[in-house]
């Protein structure tokens, strides 16, 4: 992890010269839904330990999918002055700024899904609501919503900028044909018509369908995907059970990094072809640098549901540091998911291409 600091300024829609948080969160959550699903298909291989231990991780992960209902928290269970110790892995003398430590430490990651049918069974066109929020300390940072045909989005763009140090614009500064980003400014409710997004999205000559498209893979490439992972976890993770107490039990799924990344890869490659669009995997050359170390995932079951993913981020780190860095997925069942109140719409051609915004529309959200 580098840590050495760079200059930074926004610009009028505060686009900001390095990736943004919410590209750091778009990675993170991308990260951790990608270990739940390799070790979740891990039941039906292995010895008869795993085998064991491994289904009935199976078993609470497709529970999740019989619900028509169903919301997780992705948060950091770590102070500043951990991940400080962690950020210092690559020998600097150099810390994150304070600011941003406490901010990073303060993120949690809500998501929400509901849908007509069992979320197994459902596309699309089947959800009634989905809603992720990004809390700091201070509250909400971003959040965006798809309920119909539109999606809605607000955000606090000062919070945002003090913890990036980062000076956001006001309002005035917005340049000519640009004062409706005035409300997103303010953070205000705005919102876009998902099918007018698709249509731009066409127009201009890109395959993906943006917020409105599904971004679905069809049943068969699916199981292919499925039996590849199963394959290679079956021989790269062990599991272990965990008593407790009033129903809890816990399942800890061990194994290296970098061997399971590789096996896993090596194996979807040839199913690339038929990924969704910008679903790219990456090369054996980016994989010679995943840490060559064992790491552990303890899943949280109460009376055979999945309550919890759990994982120390830290083993991963070169830091010879002993801080730990527990990166936290909750389970439960969505709230309310509804269209918020008096939201300003927003033309498709108004919205600015390389802000923070209409990468947020454009690319589904985050």
């Amino acid at each position: 992890m580098n840590t050495r600091t760079k200059q930074r300024r926004a610009g009028p829609c505060g686009v900001v010269n390095e990736e943004t948080i919410i590209t750091v969160i778009r990675k993170t959550v991308t990260a951790v839904g990608c270990t739940a699903v390799l070790l979740t298909a891990a039941a039906a291989c292995g010895t008869v330990e795993n085998l064991t231990a491994g289904q009935k991780v199976d078993h609470a992960a497709s529970r999740l999918g019989e619900q028509k209902s169903l919301a997780f928290q992705l948060d950091l269970d770590a102070d500043a002055d951990a991940i400080n110790a962690i950020a210092g892995e690559d020998g600097s003398d150099e810390s994150l700024p304070p600011t941003f430590a406490k901010f990073v430490s303060g993120l949690r990651v809500d998501v929400s899904v509901k849908s007509r049918k069992t979320l197994a069974d459902s596309g699309q066109k089947d959800l009634i609501g989905t809603s992720v929020k990004i809390t700091g300390t201070g509250g909400v940072l971003v959040e965006y919503r798809i309920i119909g045909d539109f999606m809605y989005y607000r955000s606090d763009m000062k919070a945002i900028g003090e913890a990036m140090g980062v000076p956001m614009p006001s309002a005035d500064d917005l340049p000519p044909g640009q004062k409706e980003l005035k409300k997103v400014l303010e953070g205000d409710w705005v919102k876009v018509d998902t099918k007018e997004l698709e249509r731009a999205g066409k127009a201009a000559g890109g395959d993906s369908k943006g917020a409105a498209g599904d971004g679905e893979i069809d049943a068969k490439t699916q199981k292919k995907v499925l039996d590849a992972v199963r394959g290679v976890i079956g021989h790269k993770v062990t599991f272990r059970t965990k008593g407790g107490a009033d129903g809890v039990e816990h399942v800890v799924a061990s194994g290296n990094v970098r061997d399971l990344l590789t096996g896993v890869f090596d194996k979807l490659r040839p199913l690339q072809g038929d990924l969704p669009a910008g679903a790219e995997l990456p090369s054996a050359k980016d994989l010679k640098d995943a840490p060559n170390k064992k790491a552990s995932v303890d899943f949280t079951l109460k009376n055979g549901d999945l309550r919890q993913i759990k994982v120390d981020l830290a083993v991963l780190a070169d830091s010879p540091a002993k801080a730990k860095l527990p990166l936290v997925l909750k389970f439960s069942e969505a709230g309310d998911v509804s269209a918020p109140a008096g939201a300003t719409e927003i033309p498709v051609d108004k919205l600015p291409g390389g802000s923070p915004l209409g990468g947020a529309f454009m690319g589904g959200g985050l």
